[in-house]
């Protein structure tokens, strides 16, 4: 299958958010952009019949109009429209799995009135075997692309991360950005005092954990010359460091084990925290 990048649309105004989105970065990586609407009561296709008793009138119109608009946008792009006549969340799994990249709108914390957000999004994150974007409606001017601003990438320096730095880096050489590489780390007990934290202990944590930093990094640097990255450790919760690193920032990229124990959550808590607080576009990378 030739490569493609997936935008979920429902005709929100977070899909369409996702879509604009998912087009810029189709035209970046010179792909196909396929969108897809996905709903279990469509009819079978070919459905030849007038609009006023077309069952999949309403769900056509949508796919070719967020087409239209990208179309004008991105006119040298191949745009595909995709209905499915499936469970929205199965659908956008199984699409997930055969595209580069699958992108989705999001409203964090706030309620869902759109069946692609809340539960199915997340849910798609918490399944797909490939990155997904969670992306946000913003403010622009018709007819313009978001600024490029930097990529940040939170980085656990415990277990396989191969995955998700190779997107990181991949996305900041692609935009010609900067990448922030954030490593959260708590205080332990031992570093608190009753007058304040023990600058000693603080210290010798945070010299580890660059000079841990600094090796994990080393071949990525190699890998791409033109990607400075910038690293910092943060002495408080990773969740709490990445999402105030993301601030201001153009895309926050996070992990997901594939394989998590059978009761503990899908998600874990840096990128539950992402997806729920962060205001940039979160990627969400599976990895081993």
């Amino acid at each position: 299958m030739e490569p493609v990048v997936t935008v979920g649309l429902d005709g929100s105004p977070e899909s369409m958010a996702a879509a604009y989105w998912a087009a810029d970065e189709a035209e970046r990586r010179k792909v196909t952009l396929r969108l897809m609407h996905a709903w279990p009561m469509l009819a079978p296709e070919p459905v030849h019949a007038a609009p006023e008793i077309d069952q999949n009138y309403w769900a056509k119109r949508l796919v070719h109009k967020a087409q239209t608009e990208l179309q004008a946008r991105h006119p040298g792009l191949v745009i595909v429209g995709n209905l499915v006549a499936d469970d929205t969340q199965d659908a956008l799994v199984k699409a997930a799995s055969e595209a580069e990249l699958t992108v989705l709108g999001s409203r964090g914390l706030t309620s869902a009135e759109s069946y692609f957000l809340g539960s199915v999004s997340m849910a798609v994150v918490a399944r797909a075997t490939r990155p997904v974007v969670l992306v946000r409606p913003e403010p622009r001017e018709k007819g313009t692309s978001p600024a490029p601003d930097g990529v940040v990438v939170a980085l656990k320096l415990h277990g396989p991360c191969d995955d998700l730095l190779a997107f990181a880096f991949e996305a900041a050489a692609a935009r010609g950005v900067p990448l922030q590489v954030v490593h959260g780390r708590s205080l332990p007990l031992h570093a608190h005092t009753p007058w304040g934290m023990d600058h000693e202990v603080t210290k010798e944590i945070t010299e580890d954990a660059g000079k841990e930093l600094a090796q994990v990094l080393r071949p990525w640097r190699e890998k791409f010359p033109g990607v400075e990255p910038v690293d910092a450790v943060r002495l408080e919760s990773p969740a709490e460091a990445v999402v105030r690193a993301a601030e201001g920032a153009g895309l926050l990229v996070v992990g997901r084990r594939k394989h998590r124990p059978p009761l503990a959550p899908r998600l874990g808590p840096v990128a539950h925290a992402a997806l729920h607080h962060a205001r940039c576009p979160v990627a969400v990378v599976p990895h081993d």
